[in-house]
């Protein structure tokens, strides 16, 4: 993150005017102005918890509701953006961390993304009180969460697409369209617009080629794509700059946790599309689906009289059993980076009235909680050369898992796995590979460290060894 020139600038210098924070041309528009107008009447009006305030945030009052969390935790919080939107609204993200603004030296990087889906309303309002319930938390010394925060790097974006949000949230009365809102304000489904790396590794699978990082060296082209949305181009360059290991994107208009493959393999409509990773993922889909009572509830009827939802097991679906979505980001994200993602569908409202909050914050909290933990599982550790300097974009390798992953640039490396034993190859260009035996339990991680020792020390090695048997030969054989 850190030397990027992009927008990423830090944001807490607004912070001491939280109520004209980040202000652009949006300031100017109706909304804002409403937003502003109304905001405390609903405060008063509706429940608070903790400062939690169980309300829709629009976009001025999602802004002071981030300032609000950095005003009261400046020590673990730090506000950032990935770019504007469309209509120049920020890609707003609050980072939760005992060291907000640098990647620790192996601690693990996570990310929740709401509100892909303008109308899809529930998984912004929970991202916001998220933020505020781990703050509040933290400061009573919950050690559940304070030991999180200390372990983990938590960025937490409540909206990826703020226009579809304003449009969906401007229509009268509390009964919303289905359809308003879903969209950008360039009318591009979001979850539609990434690359599709499915068909990609779908061909490698038959004829041979990469595993992962599809669009290795190809930050350029992102940015030339003209088809690409600039929410689409903001979280690409996110993803691949950052070295996340576990993501959940939320969505609403079902209740499930849904897993790769997104997109089928055939084309079909309906196929069980797994991914190399199915049985980890069926395990983090399961991680959050069991701490939600209404999701996981097996007696639950669909959410629509003629849905189908045959493909639901527990509360989880495989992506390409329920439907096929090709350009999603879930699988974008595991193709392309370190990062497994799943995406969890909320409420079978997409836009549910404002007085529901409080209980969907409460059938969620602890699902969002827990889902975070489930990045300390499988195995860690550093790659490093002999002389103990780190070696990024080194290839970690699961024997019966073609699916790699690689190092950061310290040299540390996460890689998700269900208990079991396993062997571990770790290679890198110019250097020796090595591989290691590890039984794996739940959790936590494992910590393995691979030294790699560089060809050219070999070889050197090799002379010497050559050049003292060549000595001994010569003094025993009177040479």
């Amino acid at each position: 993150m850190a030397g990027r020139g992009r927008g990423w600038a830090l944001l807490a210098l607004c912070g001491v005017l939280a109520a004209f924070c980040l202000q652009d041309s949006e300031a100017d528009k109706p909304e804002a102005t409403a937003a502003a107008g109304g905001g405390a009447n609903r405060r008063r009006r509706l429940s608070q918890e903790d400062g939690i305030s169980f309300e829709y945030h629009r976009y001025p009052e999602l802004r002071e509701a981030l300032v609000a969390v950095w005003l009261q935790c400046p020590s673990i919080s730090r506000i950032y953006t990935v770019g504007r939107s469309s209509e120049g609204r920020e890609l707003l993200v609050i980072e939760i961390s005992d060291n907000p603004g640098e990647h620790e030296p192996g601690e693990p990087e996570f990310k929740y993304v709401g509100n892909m889906h303008g109308n899809e309303a529930v998984g912004r309002e929970l991202l916001i009180f998220l933020a505020q319930y781990l703050c509040n938390e933290y400061q009573k010394g919950n050690e559940t969460i304070i030991n999180l925060i200390h372990s983990t790097r938590i960025h937490i974006m409540p909206s990826l697409n703020p226009d579809g949000f304003e449009k969906a949230a401007s229509q009268p009365g509390e009964l919303k369209d289905w359809f308003v809102g879903r969209n950008n304000a360039q009318g591009i489904d979001l979850n539609r617009n990434f690359p599709d790396l499915d068909r990609i590794v779908y061909v490698h699978e038959k004829e041979g080629g990469p595993n992962n990082h599809l669009l290795k060296n190809l930050k350029k082209a992102v940015d030339q794509n003209s088809k690409l949305a600039p929410e689409t181009k903001g979280v690409i360059h996110w993803i691949m700059d950052i070295p996340f290991v576990l993501s959940a994107n939320l969505h609403g208009g079902d209740l499930v946790a849904n897993y790769p493959y997104d997109e089928t393999r055939t084309g079909s409509a309906h196929e069980y599309s797994s991914c190399p990773d199915d049985a980890i993922f069926q395990s983090l889909a399961r991680s959050y689906s069991s701490f939600n009572p209404a999701m996981s509830d097996l007696n639950r009827p669909p959410c629509r009289k003629n849905d189908d939802d045959s493909s639901f097991i527990d509360g989880t679906t495989n992506g390409g059993a329920w439907y096929s979505v090709p350009g999603g980001m879930q699988d974008f994200n595991y193709l392309s980076s370190n990062c497994f993602e799943i995406t969890v569908e909320l409420s079978c409202e997409k836009f549910p009235p404002e007085e529901t909050l409080k209980s969907y914050w409460e059938n969620n909290k602890n699902a969002l909680i827990n889902y975070i933990e489930q990045i300390h599982r499988g195995i860690k550790g550093f790659v490093r050369d002999l002389q103990g300097n780190p070696i990024a974009n080194a290839t970690v390798s699961v024997e019966g898992i073609n699916h790699d992953i690689t190092s950061a640039k310290d040299g540390d490396y996460w890689r998700l796995l269900v208990p079991g034993n396993y062997k571990v190859t770790v290679s890198a260009p110019g250097y020796l590979a090595i591989t290691k035996k590890v039984a794996v339990p739940f959790s936590p991680a494992i910590r393995v460290d691979f030294d790699l020792e560089s060809l050219s020390e070999r070889k050197e090695e090799e002379k010497e060894e050559l050049m003292e048997w060549w000595k001994m030969m010569s003094e025993t054989l009177n040479f």
